[in-house]
């Protein structure tokens, strides 16, 4: 990774419109899109990509818009998964789904098929592994489709680059593009952001984020069983792999160091990190395989020297913790309560973050929830063919997440540029490997046992 000092934050466009262009770029400008889409009571049809808990929550709320909207298609590696996910969606929700068997496609590129369903205009959900959004943001763009995306988008700077691009090209072509960070969408946080915004507690001086909890999803992962290829083995536990999730810390903790960043409104410049793995094997004595830490201590920099200090763990029997602060030259603010942008959020005169100093306390009106909003936001700009592309934020979250992890796991000081400049990519040529045998992007030792960071020995890279 480089870690040299970055020439400017404002250097980064200049940047990627000198990095050239996609090898698919003049396939993307041919596609002709209409320039309103499913413009007054026109259909939206919908196509579920990842059919996963998050997929399945996405797309229920994504019938929950206003107008005419249908779940056509879906796709999924796991064709149990798939079904299982399809009878949740259809109970309660007559006409809105319209999924036959035939349009329920299974297997890697099930994406395909999901998508050849739609018309241009139409919206595909994405909620697939971060690792594959590259892949299928770009032939969703080929189709002139809409797309909502489950965050994180990206885990290392070659492919944060290129969704940057991508999402220029969908610019292009003014598709509608929303990124599954919703507490951009909560309405508490957004009267937060206005009075943070507007001095009602000073210069932003210090922040803090804390997701700490027990291990959850597949936080660590193992030996691989019998009867699954180790690609397939990697996907299923993504939350054990850097190159499919990002590892825990990309995936649990992006929507705090979004919504802080928010606050501040500015990314940070550079990351400083320790972490640790403590306890790797489980109740019967056998070890995981996974590549995350226990434990995470992040401290971000700003350009302006304003610290933001993040820590995360997943260990049983410790203090929980799962909250944002702020702390101003004026005043202090609590933005999340409890859990990702947990509601009220609460501003105070002094730094005790007690009742007696709150000034004020967030009460929202008309609220249906920031999952809910994000996608009425999301349908609104499409069928009113308003502008609107959330790639560029969503990319710059996952990236700054990123950071922090991969400074934890170097023991280097991590800069925004020199990770976004970074060479490593972490699963190169992820769009050739169509079969469920074909090679794993990391491969196991004789022992079943994957690279693992190691702070000090491994600096340029976190594996």
């Amino acid at each position: 990774m480089k870690n040299a000092t970055p020439p400017s934050v404002t250097s980064r466009r200049k940047f990627l419109k000198n990095t050239g262009t996609l090898a698919a770029a003049s396939a993307l400008a041919g596609v002709a899109v209409p320039s309103v889409y499913a413009a007054g009571s026109e259909e939206i049809r919908v196509a579920l990509i990842g059919c996963g808990g998050r997929g399945t929550g996405a797309a229920k709320d994504a019938l929950n818009t206003d107008g005419p909207i249908k779940l056509v298609a879906m796709a999924d590696v796991s064709k149990d998964r798939l079904e299982h996910s399809w009878g949740d969606i259809n109970g309660g929700r007559p006409g809105k789904v319209d999924v036959p068997a035939h349009q329920r496609f299974v297997g890697l590129e099930a994406y395909k098929g999901a998508m050849d369903v739609l018309k241009p205009g139409d919206i595909a959900i994405f909620a697939t592994p971060l690792a594959f959004r590259w892949v299928h943001f770009r032939y969703a763009i080929e189709k002139g489709l809409n797309v909502f995306m489950e965050k994180p988008l990206t885990a290392d700077g070659p492919t944060s680059k290129r969704m940057l691009e991508l999402g220029e090209e969908a610019d292009k072509k003014k598709l509608k593009v929303g990124v599954g960070l919703m507490s951009r969408h909560s309405r508490h946080l957004e009267e937060l952001a206005k009075r943070v915004h507007d001095g009602e507690i000073g210069d932003i001086i210090l922040m803090r984020g804390y997701r700490m909890h027990g291990p959850i999803g597949y936080f660590a992962s193992e030996p691989k069983p019998d009867g699954i290829s180790d690609f397939m083995y990697q996907i299923q536990r993504f939350h054990s792999f850097l190159w499919a999730g990002g590892g825990c810390f990309s995936d649990f903790n992006i929507h705090i160091i979004d919504h802080l960043c928010w606050m501040k409104n500015a990314w940070p410049v550079e990351a400083r990190a320790v972490g640790g793995r403590h306890y790797k094997t489980n109740s019967k004595g056998i070890a995981y395989v996974d590549q995350n830490f226990d434990s995470y201590g992040v401290e971000y920099t700003f350009a302006d020297g304003t610290k933001f200090n993040f820590d995360g763990r997943c260990m049983e029997g410790c203090a929980d913790v799962y909250q944002s602060f702020l702390h101003g030259s004026k005043g202090s603010g609590i933005a999340s309560k409890g859990g990702d942008c947990g509601a009220p959020s609460s501003l105070y005169k002094d730094q005790s973050l007690q009742a007696a100093s709150m000034t004020w306390e967030s009460k929202p009106k008309n609220d249906r929830g920031p999952y809910q909003n994000e996608w009425d936001d999301l349908v609104d700009a499409i069928r009113k063919d308003k502008p609107y592309s959330e790639v560029k934020r969503g990319v710059e979250a996952s990236l700054v997440t990123s950071m922090g992890r991969a400074a934890a796991h170097t023991g280097q000081v991590i800069t925004f540029d020199g990770f976004l400049n970074s060479d490593h990519e972490y699963a190169r040529g992820l769009d050739t490997l169509t079969a469920p045998d074909s090679p794993a992007p990391l491969k196991p030792d004789e022992k079943g046992r994957y690279p693992i960071p190691e702070p000090g020995k491994k600096k340029d890279r976190e594996y």
